[in-house]
């Protein structure tokens, strides 16, 4: 320490909650929530298990919707080392993995820049837990040996629009409701097959959890019809057909007999 300074007698630890299920919350990150002073928590996740908090514990919501940021991610940093500097344990509880699209990176970084230990605890990604829970391998063996999962705030980049393009990786697109639309239009400019398989699932692993299927070119029409809305994951590709599981299972059945 440098002379003068002020020792940090707290911690940060970034819990990644998973999809929303409590139960898919890692046993660490369950441990260090019980163990926590302050949890500075997001609105996606597993919002249930703050009900299981100590009653001292204090809860600083700083959610964000769409379009709504009440608590920038800036204030955001300056919480999680403010509350540190007191000598608290803090929690920062957040939805999905921290390191995917969860600016996890940027607290850390915050954290060590103001001396305050940190760290992470990975949490169940909605990219690839989400479509598993609805049935959908983001990999399967004679369909993608891949996937590739971008965000769609801005539609789609060169890398995103070539792997659907080519065929060569599942794509799976979080936060892309609001952008559909252009996410279809770039695809098919691009060359995407109009037939290729879509499927959005939305408010995974929660009971709320619904599917809806289309192929790329009348995806956009069958979203509107449904009402489709976010918290939603787009997965683009063969994988995404229904059925997908059960027609490689006859497939394997019918090679072994013959």
């Amino acid at each position: 320490m440098t002379a003068g300074a002020t020792e940090v007698t707290g911690r940060v630890t970034l819990v990644g909650g998973g999809p929303g299920a409590a139960d898919l919350l890692t046993l660490r990150g369950w441990r260090a929530l019980m163990a926590a002073d302050v949890v500075v928590a997001d609105r996606l996740g597993p919002r249930s298990v703050l009900e299981e908090l100590d009653p001292r514990t204090e809860v600083v919501d700083v959610g964000k919707t769409a379009g709504h940021h009440p608590v920038p991610q800036e204030e955001i940093n300056a919480i999680l080392v403010e509350r540190a500097r007191r000598g608290q344990r803090v929690v920062r509880l957040k939805g999905g993995d921290p390191f995917v699209f969860g600016r996890g990176g940027e607290e850390v970084l915050a954290c060590r820049a103001a001396g305050v230990p940190v760290e992470v605890v990975p949490g169940v990604s909605s990219a690839v837990g989400v479509p598993e829970l609805a049935g959908i391998p983001v990999t399967h063996r004679g369909i993608t040996a891949s996937f590739h999962v971008t965000s769609g705030h801005g539609g789609l980049d060169a890398a995103a629009l070539a792997s659907v393009r080519d065929g060569a990786a599942t794509l799976v697109i979080l936060m892309g409701v609001s952008m559909l639309g252009t996410i279809v239009r770039q695809s098919l400019d691009a060359g995407t097959d109009p037939a290729t398989p879509v499927a959005i699932v939305e408010n995974g692993s929660t009971p709320a959890q619904r599917v809806t299927r289309a192929r790329l070119d009348e995806v956009a029409r069958v979203a509107a019809e449904e009402g489709v809305a976010a918290p939603a994951v787009i997965v683009i590709g063969g994988v995404a057909a229904d059925g997908v599981l059960e027609e490689a299972r006859v497939g394997r059945l019918a090679g072994a007999r013959g």
